[in-house]
């Protein structure tokens, strides 16, 4: 498989992986914890975050690039370069879980796969397509019920690092947030930006 192009400064992306020959990412409720705090120190500094879902065997994100790299990463002392600090993130994952669980090799499949979202018309769509993941995958009878996407985080009034404003704008409010995800997402007007999953 070729590589994908580098992360651009300033573009949307849907990037997504799943686990290294279909092996579980994660195994338990404290490993989708931990991913999010190695998530939060090497991604936030290049990477503002609009929506996810992590589910046991893959994973789904919605980010825009950060425009300022280079000063952005001296103030954290990570990588500025975008696909470097996702790889970082991957490789300081698997360390651990390899540890916890006396594996070893890689767990990500390589490449991580990324897809620009060119057209504002699709984020609002891409949203509810990440967040209703795990009931398409039948872990679930409603997505709601899943702990590890974005979705509630977009409702509730404590803060967040999540892009939760721009996103709720896109929907112009929260109860048309709240409507627009139970309905009926036609996939075949993403099928540029998702890719399946077993």
């Amino acid at each position: 498989m070729s590589n994908p192009p580098p992360l651009g400064p300033g573009k949307f992306y849907h990037i997504y992986n799943r686990g290294n020959n279909r092996e579980n990412l994660f195994r338990e409720e404290r490993n989708y914890r931990y991913f999010l705090q190695l998530y939060t120190r090497h991604i936030e500094p290049v990477a503002e975050t609009f929506a996810y879902c992590l589910l046991p065997n893959h994973f789904h994100l919605l980010v825009k690039i950060r425009e300022n790299l280079t000063s952005l990463a001296d103030q954290s002392g990570l990588s500025p370069k975008p696909s470097q600090a996702f790889s970082n993130l991957f490789n300081a994952y698997t360390k651990t879980i390899n540890k916890a669980y006396g594996r070893s090799g890689a767990l990500f499949k390589r490449p991580f796969q990324r897809i620009e979202v060119a057209e504002a018309a699709y984020f609002a769509r891409l949203v509810v397509y990440i967040h209703r993941n795990p009931h398409k995958h039948g872990l679930v009878s409603d997505f709601r019920d899943w702990a590890y996407s974005s979705y509630h985080a977009h409702l509730a009034a404590a803060p967040t690092r999540l892009q939760r404003e721009a996103v709720l704008r896109w929907f112009d409010d929260a109860e048309n947030f709240v409507a627009v995800h139970t309905q009926t997402l036609d996939e075949t007007l993403l099928r540029d930006l998702i890719v399946e999953f077993e």
